[in-house]
């Protein structure tokens, strides 16, 4: 069994549909279909029942699936070390990062790293996925909270400082009051969000009015006078129509987290990207 095979049939087992696997490996529709088609006649078996909601495991597919997740394991390590070993600074570097770093972080980092290195190719994922290291999804990634694996190379970077803000022309409020306003706030389903319990503290007469699991939405339903957010000062600083209030005490900050593979350490395009990184981020989080 080839482990390109093996690929497509892991992919529709995570995917639970041909489509599904299909954006996950950037092949087609039909090029999945038929390989898949191909990979039950080569073994005999029927490893998929179709259904109206997709494809279901049947009792000889669910039987190989440890077998073929450990030979993805050693594919992946048999590609990170080869990674690993490349010095030329050519390439892709894909880098994965909430929204808000990629949108208002990272921009100045690139163009000075891309100037410097114009062979290598740039891809940022954001959003609320943590894209996985060890399969190679993401070169690097940003975190607001540590990894937790072994195999990952992980350094605490400057503290991530928050700030509370208002649209420009909007009134000021009472600092442990809030009367008459309203909140903007995080989609907190996906973990705990010390900035946000420390808003909702801070003003507890105000009204929640709307959530999002993005900073770039919340600043910009700020900055419209929907509410009061509070904000990363990197994102805050660079929205126009934003203020700053001047409260007493700041919300909580917490720490960005850098990790890579070990595999990876020794990758040239990779190691001159934390190069620019390192002299970029005090000055990007002072402000």
């Amino acid at each position: 069994m080839e482990w390109s095979d093996v690929r497509i049939f892991l992919a529709v087992v995570r995917a639970g549909t041909l489509g599904g696997a299909a954006r996950a490996l950037r092949l087609s529709h039909p090029t999945i279909g038929r390989r898949l088609r191909a990979l039950e006649a080569a073994t005999g078996q029927t490893l998929f029942q179709r259904t109206a909601d997709g494809l279901i495991l049947t009792e000889e597919g669910s039987a190989i699936v440890t077998l073929a997740e450990q030979m993805e394991e050693g594919a992946l390590a048999m590609e990170r070390r080869l990674a690993g070993q490349e010095q030329n600074l050519r390439g892709c570097l894909r880098i994965s990062s909430a929204d808000w770093f990629g949108a208002y972080v990272l921009p100045p980092i690139i163009t000075d790293y891309t100037a410097a290195h114009p062979d290598v190719d740039i891809e940022i994922l954001t959003g609320t996925r943590l894209f996985s290291l060890a399969q190679r999804e993401a070169d690097i990634a940003f975190r607001i909270v540590p990894f937790d694996t072994s195999d990952i190379v992980q350094r605490r970077l400057s503290p991530l400082h928050y700030g509370v803000y208002i649209a420009a022309g909007a009134p000021e409020p009472v600092f442990g009051d809030g009367t008459g306003f309203r909140l903007i706030t995080h989609d907190t389903s996906t973990g705990h969000f010390p900035d946000i319990a420390w808003l909702m503290e801070s003003f507890p007469n105000a009204t929640t009015v709307l959530r999002s699991n993005n900073r770039n939405v919340q600043a910009r339903m700020c900055r419209q006078g929907v509410g009061i957010a509070v904000l990363p000062r990197a994102v805050g600083s660079q929205t126009p129509g934003l203020r700053l209030l001047g409260l007493p005490e700041a919300p909580p900050s917490r720490d960005i987290w850098m990790g890579y593979h070990r595999d990876l350490k020794h990758l040239q395009r990779l190691r001159a990207f934390i190069g620019v990184l390192d002299d970029h981020l005090r000055a990007v989080w002072s402000g």
